[in-house]
């Protein structure tokens, strides 16, 4: 049996010549989607039609989408978050889901700590600075001054907070699901509650999934729970903090800044507030960048497609009304 197989991860799209051959060993027929970020439902509908997987990056797998591909079995995502695929929907319908947990920790939290060392040696102002003329030497921090807040103690918010420990910062954390007593011994890192958490670090590392617990975590309440000197970082999902509200806080300097590598909307549009403030830092969702990293991920989806393929049967006698 050949397979027909969408492909519409960024990531991938660049290099599916390099597994032609691996394609071509397995009898799966690529089709090539046209994408910039992520594809909408309204841009799914017409590929899904007659395919059997899917590779994907943060398209949006609806349950509508779900059921216009009738032939669909596994949908494997490329990197960890599946938040845009209507899991219920999947499951009612026989339809596996796939993803790489952990495939991009070392980056994301490099990202991290080069946000925090920048806020905290203000290098980007002092860059600017000079490039104007000016000769200013504004106030930098020590990093063992300084406490971290870690939301979301997963892979990433543990890569986080050792590296934070070696630089010498304090690391609070908070998660809703329990952090092994071994790490807590080891980093010294302390549990407390979100609200604790936002009203005592200097920095907030944002590293939580995307779910229902965490859509907008932080809003104009969380936010006036931070120090007018502290500094939120944002690396997990853009929906997770009330843009609208962040703005009104770095507006109002009721924060010292932010630095975003997500966004509710991807690509951010041209007329967000967020582009005229000068205490955020953007990012086009890119904290994951690792040629190394990316490589991993692309050969572990392509790994998880082809069991996916092999290992389910066809949609017919699953639930369809």
């Amino acid at each position: 049996m050949r397979w027909r197989v969408l492909v519409s991860a960024p990531y991938m799209l660049p290099v599916l010549s390099e597994y032609h051959s691996i394609f071509e060993e397995n009898d799966v027929e690529v089709i090539a989607a046209s994408v910039r970020e992520r594809l909408s439902e309204a841009e799914l509908l017409p590929l899904v039609g007659d395919v059997d997987g899917a590779i994907c990056g943060d398209d949006r797998f609806t349950e509508g989408v779900l059921r216009a591909a009738p032939r669909l079995r596994v949908i494997s995502k490329w990197g960890t978050g599946i938040d845009s695929i209507d899991l219920q929907a999947a499951g009612r319908l026989g339809i596996r889901v796939c993803n790489t947990p952990g495939a991009f920790t070392d980056p994301v939290a490099d990202t991290v700590m080069g946000y925090i060392l920048a806020f905290a040696r203000q290098l980007h102002w002092m860059d600017q600075d000079i490039r104007a003329g000016r000769w200013q030497k504004p106030l930098c921090v020590s990093l063992q001054e300084r406490v971290l807040g870690v939301v979301g103690v997963g892979n990433i918010g543990v890569a986080v907070a050792r590296r934070a420990v070696a630089f010498g910062m304090h690391v609070l954390g908070n998660d809703i699901v329990e952090i092994p007593a071994s790490f807590l011994a080891d980093t010294g890192l302390k549990v407390v509650s979100l609200d604790q958490l936002l009203a005592e670090t200097d920095f907030v590392s944002l590293n939580c999934d995307l779910n229902p617990t965490s859509y907008h975590l932080i809003g104009q309440r969380e936010l006036a729970l931070m120090k007018p000197t502290a500094y939120l970082i944002n690396t997990s999902r853009g929906p997770v903090v009330d843009e609208q509200a962040l703005v009104r806080a770095l507006q109002e300097r009721q924060i010292a800044g932010a630095a975003l590598d997500v966004f509710e909307k991807e690509p951010l549009p041209p007329d967000s507030s967020l582009r005229a403030l000068d205490n955020c830092l953007l990012a086009p969702h890119n904290a994951n960048s690792s040629p190394q990293a990316w490589r991993r991920v692309h050969e572990n989806t392509i790994h998880n497609l082809l069991k996916g393929l092999r290992d389910s049967s066809p949609r017919s006698g699953r639930e369809n009304a």
